[in-house]
């Protein structure tokens, strides 16, 4: 079979490097790929929003399944456009991306079918936010913009004082139109968890855990990001919790969404909150996370090419989809100033050298004569397996020491309460 991955970031490397494993693919393509794709598939110069160009693409190319990356080309259509080009493409349709294209739509979909989540509203204006704020939400607040924002459109606001602001933000145009709507919820105490599994509708294939880290300090200081590191598996993640998570969120929603006329298929991300109160959704995703999605799929041990094409042929009940118990740790290498104003273009020195060691996952790099360089916030996800979470932490930041870039940075945290 021919392939396509959609997309240019680690998340995207990850996929390619996983599908180049299956016996099934003949030839791969990554578009627009970045400089670690260009080591195992065709890179094509084609944005990941372009979609009557990668339409053009797979026609030009033969490609029998297309796998589509990130969340905006799947919020945009791009598997509607697939489907009725007559091609196939693995991810939701645009109406079933909504899980994670609109907070609103999202929480309003868990209230109405029982899925355990923070108590909510959405707002339009100030008056509505302080009028919210006096009389059902009076401690922290979780305040998010409706739209995409490329995993930053969130600001964990202390007070009501705090949220005011940053929902003013938000109308104001920090996120576009992305905060036209504001979703204002209490915040959720206890340990967070990322869940992933596989989805075609009613059927969901057992899932996988792991954690990530999204400020960009120790300690969890400073603005988030799109994600600066991760582990897999938790240390409190059992049968237990694993079952619960699993009726109570992953399975409802995915019923919820044949129930609301839009059936999901594709991979079902459910960020999860463990509070005191039992595990609460703090939002979905529609695709692998990155970088807490593109490190269990090194646990992944199914063909991930024959889970997809199960997936999108609607057909997941009779694939297996089994995970290692292997433990695995990814730091993120990122540009100074990420996630807000940096430079690209530095030259990138030691991934060979680490790859000896490592997965070296590209995120924002681009080869060019004069070799490998950055192009953009996060540029490389170093990924090491281990025996233990302790040891695959150790081995990680070893390959880390290898690697340099002008101005790089990254946390020196990452796993560390779990190796204790």
């Amino acid at each position: 079979m021919n392939v396509m991955v959609v997309g240019s970031g680690g998340r995207e490397h990850a996929l390619v490097w996983k599908l180049s494993q299956s016996r099934r693919a003949e030839k791969i393509f990554a578009a627009p790929g970045n400089g670690g794709t260009a080591d195992l598939a065709t890179n094509l110069p084609i944005s990941d929003m372009d979609i009557p160009a990668l339409v053009a693409a797979a026609r030009e190319h033969s490609i029998d399944l297309t796998i589509v990356g990130p969340e905006a080309p799947l919020a945009a259509g791009l598997v509607d456009a697939f489907t009725e080009a007559g091609l196939m493409a693995f991810g939701p349709t645009a109406a079933a991306a909504r899980i994670e294209s609109s907070k609103v739509w999202s929480k309003d979909l868990m209230a109405k079918y029982g899925i355990p989540t923070a108590d909510y509203r959405r707002v339009e204006n100030l008056d509505e936010a302080d009028a919210f704020l006096s009389t059902r939400c009076t401690g922290p607040v979780a305040v998010k913009a409706d739209g995409l924002a490329a995993g930053k459109g969130v600001i964990m606001a202390a007070d009501k004082a705090e949220a005011i602001l940053a929902a003013k933000s938000m109308f104001d145009g920090r996120f576009g139109d992305a905060g036209r709507s504001v979703v204002l919820e209490e915040a959720l105490v206890g340990p967070e968890v990322s869940v992933f599994a596989f989805v075609d509708g009613a059927h969901v294939s057992s899932e996988v855990s792991a954690c990530d880290y999204k400020r960009i300090g120790d300690g969890d200081i400073g603005p988030n990001t799109g994600g600066m590191g991760a582990y897999t598996p938790p240390e409190f993640w059992n049968d237990e919790l694993a079952d619960t998570i699993r009726t109570t969120v992953m399975e409802r929603a995915a019923a919820a969404m044949v129930a609301e006329g839009c059936p999901f298929r594709g991979v079902l991300y459910g960020g999860v909150m463990l509070t005191e109160q039992g595990p609460k959704v703090i939002e979905f995703n529609c695709r692998f996370g990155d970088p807490d999605g593109t490190l269990v799929l090194p646990r992944l041990d199914s063909d991930l090419l024959e889970i997809c094409l199960a997936t999108a042929e609607g057909r997941l009940e009779d694939q297996d989809v089994s995970w290692s118990d292997n433990s695995y740790v990814s730091v993120v290498m990122a540009s100074g100033g990420y996630p807000l104003e940096y430079e690209t273009g530095k030259l990138i020195e030691g991934v060979d050298s680490a790859n000896n060691s490592a997965l070296i996952f590209h995120a924002g790099t681009k080869l060019t004569d004069d070799g490998l360089i950055t192009a953009g916030g996060r540029v490389l996800e170093v990924a090491v397996g281990g025996s233990s979470i302790s040891e695959a932490r150790a081995n990680a930041y070893r390959a880390i020491e290898k690697i340099s870039f002008d101005g790089a940075v990254y946390r020196t945290d990452i796993a560390e309460r779990a190796a204790k």
